[in-house]
């Protein structure tokens, strides 16, 4: 069986170690399952990307990390698809695990491959990757809900000449976030932040068009744009750092939602600043102000946790401010306590969206976490996934 897994871990810039396993271990079910019915079982992930290099490094360390929460071993080999590789994988035994080295040593495994090239399935399926391993294999299981809005060869090209399924992980997903679409309790308030906001407006549309969303809380980046869009003058250090980041395009997506759906969308009335290392809230009538916006302000702190412990359901997707600063940590905080807080079903996604929950709250207290970023805020706005296209085909 071949086994596609996202156990993509973040990667400290100077020791190259993982810092963090969640993937590692929502992984383990299905490694589990398999290897205990008795498979030949061979394990393919990625690691980083060229878009983000310093996490580009081998799987050796993870091969390392699964068997110890296995408590069984999981072989690990210097090579992908090569004849070393290949080798191995042939001479496994029933019930044995082989960890492959990061398939994203090979360029048509990259993202900047998928931007540029653009090949169909069917190309796909002669790339080196699936032309050299497709042939050793019996069946295709894909667990990588993480990865499902990548169409790179191991996602969808294996489909096309495998019997193939979804993982144990990858189901728990897809119910999970359907629990969230078909029928959220009421109402139903999306918690919407951070400094990807190409996320938030992804969604927005859809969960405010669909009537998903009761409310939507806005905040970190995403706050600061809306306020602009609503004619706010920020001050000269925050819209240089919009601009700097090319976010300005955003505003006028911002000012199509105001217009449509104003009564369900909440914005900032206070922020704060961070000024020689003392934290100062100001409504937002006072501004402009000459530092960088970098957090919501008390009175709209208490007006968001208000409407978070009055909520059947709650979606966060993204962080309050810059809480990794001293002094912008407040709205973040604060937020993630009440989220934990609340008997509402809850639900996170998205790497930063959970490393500041768990910089402040126990995982446990959120009723689902999932591991997907990209894949998730693409599922929930209704988009297509490569990878359930290729399972459906």
């Amino acid at each position: 069986v071949l086994l596609r897994v996202d156990i993509n871990a973040p990667i400290d810039p100077e020791t190259r170690r993982i810092v963090n396993d969640a993937r590692i271990t929502k992984s383990l079910p299905t490694i589990r399952d398999l290897a205990d019915r008795g498979a030949r079982l061979v394990i393919m992930a990625h690691q980083g990307d060229a878009l983000d290099y310093h996490n580009l490094v081998s799987t050796e360390e993870h091969a390392t990390l699964l068997s110890g929460k296995l408590g069984r071993q999981v072989q690990w080999i210097d090579d992908v698809a090569g004849p070393e590789a290949r080798r191995r994988i042939a001479s496994l035994e029933d019930g044995e695990i082989l960890l492959l080295d990061n398939i994203r040593i090979y360029g048509e495994e990259l993202t900047t491959f998928e931007r540029d090239v653009k090949l169909g399935p069917e190309a796909m399926t002669k790339t080196y990757l699936v032309r050299h391993l497709a042939p050793l294999f019996d069946l295709y299981v894909n667990d990588a809900f993480a990865t499902a809005h990548r169409a790179a060869p191991s996602m969808i090209a294996f489909p096309r000449l495998l019997p193939s399924a979804a993982g144990l992980l990858l189901a728990a997903e897809v119910e999970g976030i359907n629990t969230l679409l078909d029928a959220p309790a009421r109402p139903a308030v999306f918690v919407l932040g951070g400094l990807k906001v190409s996320d938030g407006f992804s969604m927005m549309g859809r969960v405010l068009g669909d009537g998903l969303a009761d409310r939507v809380l806005t905040g970190g980046v995403l706050g600061v744009l809306f306020l602009m869009a609503d004619g706010v003058d920020l001050g000269g250090p925050t819209e240089a750092f919009i601009a700097d980041r090319d976010l300005t395009r955003y505003v006028d997506e911002a000012r199509v939602l105001l217009a449509e759906h104003r009564k369900r969308i909440s914005m900032p009335v206070d922020v704060a600043v961070v000024i020689e290392g003392s934290r100062r809230e100001l409504p937002v009538a006072d501004l402009p102000v000459d530092q960088l916006i970098v957090d919501l302000g008390a009175l709209t702190i208490a007006s968001y946790e208000a409407e978070i412990a009055s909520a059947g359901t709650i979606f966060v997707n993204g962080p309050a401010g810059a809480y990794e600063h001293p002094g912008a940590d407040v709205g973040t905080r604060r937020l993630w306590a009440a989220v934990a807080a609340s008997d509402a079903m809850t639900a996170i996604g998205g790497g930063d969206t959970v490393a500041s929950a768990s910089a402040f709250v126990d995982l446990d207290d959120i009723t689902f976490v999932s591991t997907g970023g990209g894949a998730l805020i693409r599922y929930v706005s209704g988009q297509p996934l490569p990878l359930f296209e290729a399972l459906r085909d």
